[in-house]
């Protein structure tokens, strides 16, 4: 057992192991098997001075802290409404938003676009977060329906005895008690701008418009093959993610398996 667990944490820490290594040679040596014999920081030099890597920094700050901030709170109220009230068309909602899942990125590209297209929303950030929401939201709105779900409801009950309404509850005594739920959701809603590569090619177009996802092919294509600046590149990209997710990292399993078990 402990040889197969061996084994498989070498699989996964290789590949960005190797990764941040190759951000350290010079580009001739970037398809060499050897450690790093020629140190250098030219590659990050490059990409942060020489490209339009911080505007698609800023472009990704912007569009994933939209959507995060959007994200939770639409998943956190929509996941709540389910959990305590019973109201018509309920059922057909979550079932909705369970289906949504089941389509690959592909099929929903033309179909977005068009959407988009017609409201003016390509090219534009705000474009693409309501497109991250449409991945972010239907997952996370299940997942803290799950999480409420082990929330005593007479939390609820005594705070409408104290003359809270239904909002005032959820706010001041339910939310603070779903922080594992609500950290979970986050996270995905983050990790899914963060990370998100197709939509953010085929929504925006011109380089000083591109997120990260989108601003890394940039480096390796039809036309240029610069694996030193894309390494490098995605060394930085990668940290923001590794520091949220320490952040959060002790809620994820809390959050994560959340409605397994009901009060």
């Amino acid at each position: 057992m402990h040889t197969t667990l061996l084994i498989a944490a070498a699989v996964a820490v290789l590949p960005p192991l190797w990764l941040l290594i190759t951000s350290f040679k010079p580009k001739s040596e970037a398809f060499s098997t050897a450690v790093v014999k020629d140190f250098t920081l030219g590659n990050y030099d490059h990409v942060v001075n020489d490209t339009e890597f911080l505007s698609w920094v800023g472009n990704s700050l912007f569009v994933v802290g939209l959507t995060t901030v959007i994200g939770v709170f639409i998943s956190a109220t929509t996941g709540y409404a389910v959990s305590r009230f019973r109201f018509p068309g309920m059922r057909p909602l979550m079932w909705l938003l369970l289906i949504t899942q089941m389509f690959p990125v592909a099929v929903l590209i033309v179909p977005l676009y068009n959407l988009l297209a017609g409201f003016g929303l390509l090219n534009q950030p705000m474009g693409l977060v309501l497109t991250y929401l449409t991945i972010a939201v239907p997952f996370s709105a299940w997942m803290m329906k799950g999480y409420f779900d082990t929330i005593p409801v007479e939390i609820d009950e005594a705070g409408r005895v104290d003359g809270l309404n239904p909002f005032g509850t959820f706010w001041r005594l339910v939310v603070p008690l779903a922080k594992p739920g609500l950290a979970v959701t986050g996270f995905y809603s983050f990790i899914t701008g963060w990370a998100e590569v197709a939509y953010a090619s085929a929504f925006m177009t011109g380089e000083e418009n591109l997120t990260l996802a989108g601003g890394l092919q940039t480096f390796v294509n039809q036309y240029t093959s610069d694996w030193g600046s894309l390494t490098a590149a995605a060394v930085i990209v990668a940290v923001p993610a590794a520091v949220i997710f320490g952040f959060v990292q002790r809620h994820l399993v809390s959050g994560l398996t959340a409605g397994a078990t009901k009060s």
